[in-house]
C-alpha cells in the first residue's frame, strides 16, 4: 500500500504497532478498519483537513481508513433510511471497527452536520449494534482559542452510542494557523498531540476488537434475553 509523506515525523520516533504485545493468537490479524467522520463542508474545511492528517498517520500505523463525506447527507428524519448517502454511511459503521470523529466548534458546540451524522446510525440494526464495543478517538477545531466543548459533547455521544472511548484526544485552536497552502498540518506540539491519538486509535483497536463481544456480553441483557425466551417458549397456545 503507497503511503502519502509524513513531513513533520521524525521516523526514529515513529514506532510501528508492536501486534503481539496487543493480540493473542487466535486473535484477527488483518488491519484495523477505521471509520472516519468530519463535521464541515466549507470548500477549506479544516476538521477535514485534520481528518485527512490523522488518515495518513493511521495508515502509516498499518489501519484500513475510510472517510464519510457528508455531503448530501439529508436532516435526520428528513428522508427515508433507505436514502442513498445514509444506507453508505451506516455500512460504513457497520464495516468499522473502530472510528474517528472530527467535529468544527461552532458557537460553542459541535456543527449540525457532524451530529447529523451520529443521529443516522442507529444502535440497533435488525440484531447488529454498528457502534457497540468499538473504538472511538474524537478531535475538534476551533477559530479561536483552545476549547474543548466539542470534544467534550463527542464524548458524551460515544458513551451513549456504547463506544470505547480514548482518554486521549486533540483540540486545534486557531486552526487557520496550523495549515499551510497545501493543506497539511504544520509541525507543532499540537500536531504531536494528532500522532499520539492516532497511535492509541491503533493500539486500543487491535487491543479490544477481537474481545467486543465478551467485554459487551453484560448481565442485564442475558437476563433479559432469558425473560424472552421463557416468555415465548411458555406462552399459552389456542
Amino acid at each position: 500500500m503507497s503511503l502519502d509523506p509524513l513531513p513533520n515525523i521524525d521516523p526514529e520516533y515513529l514506532h510501528p504497532i508492536d501486534i503481539d504485545a496487543l493480540v493473542g493468537p487466535d486473535q484477527p490479524r488483518h488491519p484495523p478498519r477505521l471509520l472516519v467522520l468530519y463535521g464541515s463542508l466549507r470548500e477549506r474545511s479544516y476538521s477535514r483537513l485534520l481528518s485527512e492528517e490523522a488518515g495518513r498517520l493511521l495508515r502509516w500505523y498499518g489501519c484500513e481508513v475510510r472517510t464519510f463525506n457528508p455531503s448530501g447527507l439529508p436532516l435526520p428524519d428528513d428522508a427515508d433510511a433507505d436514502h442513498p448517502k445514509v444506507q453508505e454511511l451506516r455500512e460504513l459503521a457497520e464495516w468499522s471497527e473502530g472510528m474517528l470523529w472530527v467535529s468544527p466548534e461552532r458557537h460553542g458546540a459541535m456543527t449540525g452536520i457532524m451530529k447529523a451524522q451520529i443521529d443516522w446510525i442507529p444502535l440497533a440494526l435488525g440484531g447488529v449494534r454498528p457502534t457497540q464495543g468499538k473504538t472511538l478517538a474524537v478531535m475538534e477545531v476551533s477559530g479561536g482559542s483552545q476549547s474543548f466543548n466539542a470534544v467534550n459533547q463527542l464524548r458524551i455521544l460515544g458513551r451513549w452510542m456504547r463506544m470505547l472511548t480514548l482518554p486521549n484526544q486533540s483540540s486545534v485552536p486557531k486552526a487557520f494557523n496550523e495549515f499551510d497552502d497545501a493543506g497539511r498540518m504544520r509541525l507543532s506540539p499540537l500536531y504531536l498531540r494528532v500522532v499520539d491519538v492516532c497511535e492509541e486509535l491503533a493500539k486500543f483497536t487491535w487491543m479490544t476488537r477481537g474481545r467486543s463481544a465478551y467485554l459487551t456480553d453484560r448481565y442485564s441483557e442475558r437476563i433479559e434475553s432469558a425473560e424472552a425466551v421463557s416468555r415465548r417458549v411458555n406462552q399459552a397456545t389456542h
